[in-house]
C-alpha cells in the first residue's frame, strides 16, 4: 500500500512542475516506523519509487515529524523523513514537495551560504548543530515587534521604499547574528513555503499563513520570507531562479 500512496507523487508532480525548477525533482524518503526508516527511492527515470531498505534512525523522531536532512543510512543522501500519515491527505503531499525544496537548497547552495554567516560558523565551532531552531531570538523585544508586524503586511504592491525602510530598521534593531537568523529562516523556511502556497493554489487547497499572528515565533519568518520573496520576485523577475542571489539580496535587505 505504501508504494501505491508513493507512486501519487508522480502524478501530482506531472500538474506541478512548471511552478518552479525545484519541483522537477523528486527526493528519496524516509517513513519513520518507531525507531527505524523504511527507506524508499525512485527508481532510475522511471516515475515510481521502490523500497530501498530498513535503517535505524539516529535518534527518537517523533510522530507527525516533516523534515529534510542527509541520511547516513542511504550514503549521506538528502531526504524527506516523515511519518506515515502524511499520505492521508492531499496537503501531505504538498508537504512532500516542501521537504523536497529544502533538499535541493541543500544541493544547491545551502552549505555554502551558510559558511557566510557569522551565527553559522560561531555555531559550527561551539557543536551547536541545532542552532536553526533553538537560537534564542529576541522575538519579543518591543521595537521587533512592531516593526516585524509591518513587515508581515508586504505584498508585491508594496512601495519599494517602504520595504527598504524596514529592512534598515530591522538591522538597527537587532545584533548581526540575530538579522541573520532572521535572514536565513526567511529565506530557507520562506521559500519553501512561498513554493508550497503556489502549489496549494494550483491543486486548490487554501494557502499556508502559519505565522502571521502574534506572538511572534521562528514561523513568523516563514510567513515574512515567503512574502518578502512574493515582492522580491514582483521587481526581480527571475530573481527566484537563482537561490543564492535571492538570498544575498534578502539578507542585503
Amino acid at each position: 500500500m505504501t508504494l501505491e500512496y508513493l507512486q501519487k507523487i508522480f502524478e501530482i508532480q506531472r500538474q506541478i512542475q512548471d511552478i518552479h525548477p525545484f519541483l522537477e525533482k523528486v527526493y528519496p524518503i524516509a517513513i519513520v516506523d518507531e525507531d527505524h526508516f523504511l527507506i524508499y527511492d525512485r527508481d532510475g527515470a522511471a516515475d515510481r519509487y521502490h523500497y530501498i531498505r530498513e535503517a535505524p534512525t539516529p535518534m527518537p523522531i517523533p510522530q507527525g515529524v516533516r523534515a529534510a536532512f542527509p541520511l547516513d543510512s542511504y550514503g549521506g543522501r538528502m531526504a524527506c523523513v516523515v511519518t506515515a500519515e502524511v499520505f492521508d491527505l492531499l496537503d501531505g503531499y504538498v508537504t512532500l514537495f516542501h521537504e523536497f525544496v529544502h533538499c535541493q537548497q541543500f544541493e544547491t547552495c545551502e552549505p555554502r551560504l551558510k559558511g557566510s554567516l557569522e551565527i553559522a560558523r560561531k555555531a559550527q565551532a561551539a557543536g551547536d548543530f541545532m542552532w536553526e531552531i533553538n537560537h534564542p531570538f529576541p522575538y519579543e523585544l518591543p521595537g521587533f515587534v512592531q516593526v516585524y508586524a509591518q513587515f508581515l503586511e508586504i505584498i508585491p504592491g508594496s512601495e519599494p521604499a517602504v520595504v527598504s525602510y524596514l529592512r534598515r530598521r530591522l538591522q538597527d534593531l537587532l545584533s548581526q547574528e540575530d538579522y541573520e537568523y532572521m535572514a536565513w529562516q526567511e529565506w530557507k523556511e520562506g521559500f519553501a513555503r512561498w513554493i508550497e502556497n503556489q502549489v496549494q493554489r494550483r491543486l486548490g487547497l487554501p494557502e499556508n499563513h502559519g505565522g502571521r499572528q502574534q506572538p511572534l515565533s521562528r514561523l513568523s519568518f516563514y510567513a515574512g520570507g515567503a512574502g518578502y520573496i512574493r515582492f522580491l520576485e514582483s521587481q526581480f523577475p527571475g530573481l527566484s531562479l537563482d537561490p543564492e542571489r535571492l538570498f544575498l539580496r534578502m539578507l542585503e535587505g
